[in-house]
């Protein structure tokens, strides 16, 4: 990535006494990238009031319209964060119903996955919990509100299958019922990652806490 140190370009010309180190742009994407974590690292902050974008534009030492630049509004730069933790997350569950063994195995794997993901990104748990977004336009709430949905979906398709060859009566039921719990449990547990400043992590007795449940 680039940063806005001065360029080597050269020692300047002697018939040119104005000649002055020049500043590398971002590219545009780069840049998008620069906001997003800034973002994210501001939403780290244990008790942070709501992001303005005065406050990220003077963190990032730009102008508010170079934002507006690269983001038409506050709301998008949520949904960009919104987009790497969806793509990261899905990512990595598909990787273990399609590489690991028993369905109870993918379960607790996923679980601790998504555990691991927020605990590594504190930023980022704030926007799945919600709440980095009670101030912001209810559409991103409602994609994180889908983000759990799935995967609870998810977990309730691999348990229906362990079920199944345990020759559960209701398979269906009984995965239905623990999908539940489990993601019930895994929200809780990070929304008590965020309101406890970040010092309580989720990831405390996860195994043991998820084995009774599945």
């Amino acid at each position: 990535m680039q940063n806005d140190e001065p360029s080597a370009v050269g020692a300047p010309s002697t018939s040119d006494p104005v000649a002055a180190p020049m500043r590398k742009r971002p590219k545009p994407g780069e840049r998008r990238v620069q906001i997003l974590q800034a973002l994210a690292s501001m939403l780290e902050q244990p008790g942070a009031e709501r992001v303005t974008t005065a406050a990220l534009a003077a963190r990032l030492e730009v102008s508010e319209a170079a934002l507006y630049r690269h983001f038409a509004s506050k709301a998008q730069m949520f949904e960009g964060l919104i987009d790497f933790i969806e793509q990261s997350v899905f990512t990595l569950v598909n990787q273990i119903v399609e590489r690991e063994g028993a369905g109870r195995d993918q379960a607790a794997r996923i679980v601790a996955m998504v555990v691991q993901f927020a605990e590594k990104n504190p930023g980022m748990t704030r926007v799945m919990v919600g709440d980095a977004l009670v101030f912001e336009n209810e559409r991103l709430q409602n994609r994180m509100n889908q983000f759990f949905d799935k995967i609870e979906a998810t977990l309730r398709q691999v348990l229906r299958d362990a079920a199944a060859d345990d020759g559960a009566a209701t398979p269906t039921v009984d995965a239905q019922i623990r999908a539940s719990a489990i993601t019930a449990f895994v929200v809780g547990r990070l929304q008590r990652f965020a309101r406890s400043g970040f010092r309580r992590l989720p990831s405390e007795h996860l195994d043991a806490a998820v084995a009774l449940m599945l």
